[in-house]
């Protein structure tokens, strides 16, 4: 196993550690014990990294496509070859098991990959006009991003927030989440080993209300790109509108799963059990609020709760583990306290519900059923490995409850019925949706969501749209 790194900020290439400066600890979620101390920013820091952002800018903008996939894919080759030591310190920071976060390397790596092949499509078109008058349209990079990235997913979440820019033209400061540095700080550096101009990306840490604020004030950032919780976004927007920013904001979800009588279950069962406990259910399309017709109601409980049951929870550097510690103790807090709150409403128990070990951060995957609507658990995002399964009567009840909450990010449906299938795809309000599949995701397919789950796309030509600017041109 690798050492954990010394840590430090990166403002135009330098390596900036702690001297004289606030610092954060960081855990290692599955024995809670101390990894390391990260440097937080000072007012100063951030001013230099708005100043280099902004000359940055002025470089990359005009740099050929060329340039900016050779960057991109030198990133791509250089984090294929340090797989194992950037997976390792994933898990060491944020507690996910090894092989999920070699999965996230890979995943990014697709992601750098496709963008590297985006740079050669950002297309302009010519209007029709009278002889004598030429008009154009052509896309610009936006400018300078503050990209603010959560600590779930350490490694995918900062390449998503530089990847799309850069292949754009744009220069990015990146805050990646205080609990996962070292793996937003591996990625940038892959960048940078690659060719891209020091001024182009910087990555800051601190107190995120500091740091937001300071950034979104400034007429330097042309655009707010953040990933994170609903009321944390409607702060952050907030904040850009005083500044006319744009903004691309993937918000939190509640995800609703249909399955329907004529599901295949075991394969449904064996899908969505590993999918609603990977990285032990802290990840915003998680499969949470299962929405079962009555027929085959008690067999999904069944199955759900003894696979559940067999999980094995554990280190994520241990080879046997199936599923790893939450990612800190306000974690393990918040999933307690929503469990006894929808027991004490009524809700049934099938496993789990308690907190594991004395040592780490660890909480049993948990299955309740009969959930009252009501419960807390059942309206506001677990982010946890808790599975909550209700029965329904008929398809327009389970459509009503997959719609009844404010969240549309990501929503599931078994069913092998092709009319079925297609009136979920019209009826069902979220911006991703997997038929007889929990895979919804992919470097060339936009993810995002509607209604509070946020607006704007990452991945696939939308995210990179999403960095740009239309420009009209008419010549007489």
């Amino acid at each position: 196993m690798i050492q954990y790194p010394k840590l430090s900020m990166i403002i135009d290439g330098e390596r900036i550690s702690g001297e004289g400066r606030r610092t954060h600890a960081v855990l290692n979620p599955a024995t809670g014990e101390r990894l390391a101390e990260l440097p937080l920013a000072s007012a100063e820091d951030l001013d230099r990294a708005l100043d280099v952002a902004a000359s940055g800018f002025r470089l990359w903008r005009k740099s050929s496509p060329q340039e900016r996939a050779a960057v991109l894919q030198g990133a791509a080759r250089l984090m294929r070859e340090r797989c194992e030591d950037i997976a390792q310190v994933a898990v060491l920071e944020q507690g996910k098991t090894l092989a999920e976060a070699r999965i996230e390397v890979a995943m990014n790596i697709g992601l750098f990959e496709f963008y590297a092949g985006e740079t050669f499509r950002i297309y302009g078109r010519t209007l029709v006009r009278p002889e004598g008058m030429r008009s154009t349209v052509q896309y610009e990079p936006v400018g300078p991003l503050a990209a603010f990235a959560p600590w779930n997913f350490p490694i995918g979440n900062p390449g998503r927030k530089l990847g799309a820019p850069i292949a754009a033209g744009c220069s990015v400061i990146l805050k990646a989440a205080e609990e996962t540095p070292a793996s937003a700080l591996a990625v940038l550096q892959c960048l940078l080993d690659a060719g891209l101009p020091p001024s182009v990306a910087q990555a800051v840490f601190g107190v995120p209300d500091e740091v937001s604020r300071h950034l979104l004030a400034s007429p330097v950032i042309r655009k707010l790109s953040f990933t994170g919780s609903t009321a944390v976004g409607r702060h952050l927007g907030a904040l850009a509108a005083a500044g006319l920013q744009r903004t691309t904001m993937e918000l939190g979800g509640h995800g609703p799963v249909l399955v329907f009588e004529d599901a295949d279950l075991d394969r449904a069962l064996d899908t969505l059990v590993a999918q609603k406990y990977r990285n032990a259910g802290q990840v915003c399309v998680s499969p949470t609020r299962f929405i079962v017709e009555d027929g085959i109601f008690e067999a999904f409980c069944d199955g759900f709760a003894e696979r559940a049951k067999a999980l094995k929870v554990g280190d994520g550097l241990a080879p046997a583990s199936q599923v790893g510690p939450l990612a800190n103790a306000r974690r393990v807090e918040a999933i307690d306290t929503l469990v006894k709150e929808a027991l004490e409403a009524g809700a049934r128990l099938e496993t789990g519900g308690e907190r594991l070990g004395n040592r780490g951060f660890f909480y049993a995957p948990t299955v309740l059923r009969d959930v009252p609507t009501a419960a807390r658990v059942m309206n506001d995002e677990p982010f946890g490995p808790v599975a909550l399964i209700n029965r329904y009567a008929n398809e327009e009840a389970m459509i009503a409850e997959g719609n009844r909450l404010p969240y549309g990010l990501a929503a599931y449906a078994w069913t092998q019925d092709s009319a079925r299938q297609k009136r979920l795809a019209a009826q069902l309000e979220a911006g991703m949706l997997g038929i007889n599949t929990a895979m919804i995701g992919g470097a060339d397919a936009p993810f995002g969501g509607v209604k509070w789950s946020g607006h704007g796309h990452e991945d696939g030509p939308e995210g990179l749209m999403a960095c740009l600017i239309a420009k009209a041109v008419h010549e007489g």
